[in-house]
């Protein structure tokens, strides 16, 4: 697992979300608006969207769309527990994002905007130095 912290965007992190989750099946309204979040409960997997205002607007599989504003925080763990991140409000649509990403989910990480190719070029060279390290 990498070590994520980066200061991002609460549309990136959305991004990223929906195509760590429900990118195939994700209605085309829902991914052009930037207030519709996957969230998630259960036994494998969880995304919890923290809000001033939510509302459920469809459940498609697993996922429950909802519509929010006013968002504080969002925490993903993914269906292997192998990714496990928080998105903690900054000041306003910015946020910092902070835990541990397996590689998948590093990639959609870099694709969804969320961490630059520096960014990513220096996580992995801390992660290769700590495993060095005895």
């Amino acid at each position: 697992m990498v070590q994520i912290d980066a200061n991002t965007t609460l549309e990136k992190f959305r991004r990223f979300l929906i195509s760590n989750t429900c990118q195939s099946f994700i209605p085309e309204s829902y991914l052009r608006d930037p207030e519709v979040f996957p969230e998630k409960e259960g036994e494998f997997g969880s995304i919890y969207v923290e809000a001033a205002d939510k509302v459920t607007l469809k459940k498609i599989r697993e996922i429950t769309f909802i519509n929010a504003t006013g968002i504080l925080g969002i925490i993903y763990i993914s269906k292997s527990g192998n990714t496990r991140l928080k998105w903690r409000q900054i000041r306003g649509k910015m946020g910092r994002v902070t835990g541990e990403a397996s590689i998948n989910s590093l990639v959609n990480l870099i694709t969804a905007g969320v961490l630059t190719e520096e960014d990513t070029k220096n996580m992995m060279k801390n992660f290769a130095k700590a495993k060095q390290e005895p």
